[in-house]
């Protein structure tokens, strides 16, 4: 049998550093595509911190580590800025209550219950949240890149 990729870096050598980013098996008809599954895992590798990452590994997880960690930080800044600065204000904190929202779905109780408030303070908030950022909630692409942006902030964009 032929030794796997993984089972022959078990170890860099020391002071070297030795990291490898490894696509899924091609031929030559996709070599294209295995290249960019090859740079996106050695990215993931890089920022991780470790020495071997499979395309697979990074297609069955978050699609975080696809992005760069620049255009990831900036675009999380820019959709999240307004609802910070409103939260520093001390009026109420709507990133917690976003979070919550979006994390059980848009379900009022649920939500709410993880919050420790009344569900109408939690409507008023997701209100203000839609007034401050000029945005419905009842759009799942709104929903969706809000998602995103506090699953970047949450994980310091390297999920």
């Amino acid at each position: 049998t032929k030794a796997r990729p993984r089972d022959r870096t078990a170890a860099a050598p020391s002071g070297d550093e030795l990291v490898i980013g490894l696509s899924a098996p091609a031929g030559p008809i996709a070599a294209a595509a295995a290249y960019r599954q090859a740079e996106q895992a050695l990215s993931v590798a890089r920022r991780r911190g470790r020495m071997l990452v499979e395309h697979e590994q990074v297609a069955a997880g978050s699609v975080l580590p696809l992005l760069a960690d620049d255009a990831v930080r900036a675009f999380a800044d820019g959709m999240l800025r307004a609802l910070h600065e409103h939260d520093a204000t001390g009026r109420g904190d709507l990133v917690a209550s976003l979070r919550a929202w979006l994390s059980r779905h848009g379900q009022w109780d649920a939500a709410a219950a993880d919050l420790g408030v009344h569900r109408h303070t939690l409507r008023y908030r997701m209100r203000r949240v839609e007034e401050i950022l000029g945005r419905s909630l009842d759009d799942p692409d709104v929903r969706m890149e809000l998602w995103l942006a506090l699953k970047a902030t949450a994980s310091g964009t390297s999920a």
